[in-house]
């Protein structure tokens, strides 16, 4: 279900904007960075706080109008709980991590006061929210967090309602899998030892496009790419499931097993003719 917002986003404009003092736990990492620099484009203040910066977290924290944490996923429910000790009961209290169960649940114990779990569903490398999704898991007090939402359609965002337990089902399959397919078939590759450029000039739009998916990946940090995997024990169980698959269907190819590929083939048709 899309969100919808209190205002026409495209009317709103940076004069009508009431500045906001928002402090970004994580900002000069990637994804916070674009929040930051996002935020502070349309007139509000950023702060950061890093890791170095926590003498300062009573001066950062207290009097901010929305806390946004952005850092790696095993990080996330500690820095909740560490920084919830210094929020004013009215500080609005957001994530922006990709799994929303965990942090959902530990902002909700540990803050009195607004909370909202967020997950923008691209990468740090995008030059603006225009175009891209971002879920929206609410928690408490859902209209402190009514500008934000607002802000992000403004800028073109769409977004999209889910429970947080919604969420973290539904990103089992598509970004856990989806990572481990990933990162298996690059390492496959590079093992093989290819010539990507040879193998791009004669390739099929479909290749093509599988390899700049493959160049975005192992561009990022491998721990973005680790943690996704690991976040949760559904997601470690959904990914062995789909190596056994591969092993299964991999021993059907090595045995020529010509009608036992195409029974498994069969089958999956009637699922993606929904």
């Amino acid at each position: 279900m899309v969100l919808q917002s209190s205002l026409n986003p495209r009317l709103a404009s940076i004069k009508d904007v009431k500045a906001k003092q928002i402090t970004i736990i994580g900002g000069r990492g990637r994804m916070g960075k674009l929040f930051r620099e996002q935020l502070l484009s349309v007139g509000h203040k950023v702060n950061v706080l890093e890791q170095e910066d926590w003498d300062d977290a009573d001066k950062l924290l207290n009097n901010a109008d929305v806390v946004l944490i952005s850092v790696p996923i095993k990080y996330t429910v500690d820095i909740i709980g560490r920084a919830a000790k210094y929020l004013s009961p009215k500080t609005a209290l957001c994530d922006i991590t990709s799994i929303k169960t965990q942090p959902t649940e530990a902002m909700l114990k540990h803050h009195t006061g607004p909370v909202m779990g967020l997950h923008p569903m691209f990468g740090p490398s995008v030059k603006s929210f225009c175009s891209q999704k971002i879920v929206v898991c609410p928690g408490r007090n859902h209209e402190s967090f009514q500008w934000l939402l607002d802000f992000l359609q403004n800028q073109g965002a769409e977004l999209i309602t889910y429970s947080p337990e919604e969420h973290d089902r539904m990103m089992v399959y598509i970004q856990a899998t989806q990572h481990f397919c990933r990162l298996s078939l690059g390492i496959f590759l590079a093992q093989s030892n290819i010539d990507l450029e040879q193998s791009l000039s004669i390739s099929s739009p479909s290749f093509c496009q599988e390899i700049e998916i493959l160049q975005r990946l192992f561009c990022q940090n491998p721990n973005l790419c680790v943690d996704i995997m690991l976040a949760t024990d559904e997601r470690c169980q959904a990914i062995n499931s789909l190596a056994n698959t591969y092993s299964r269907l991999a021993k059907l190819v090595e045995q020529k097993d010509r009608e036992g590929l195409i029974r498994e083939f069969e089958k999956t048709q009637n699922f993606f003719k929904q």
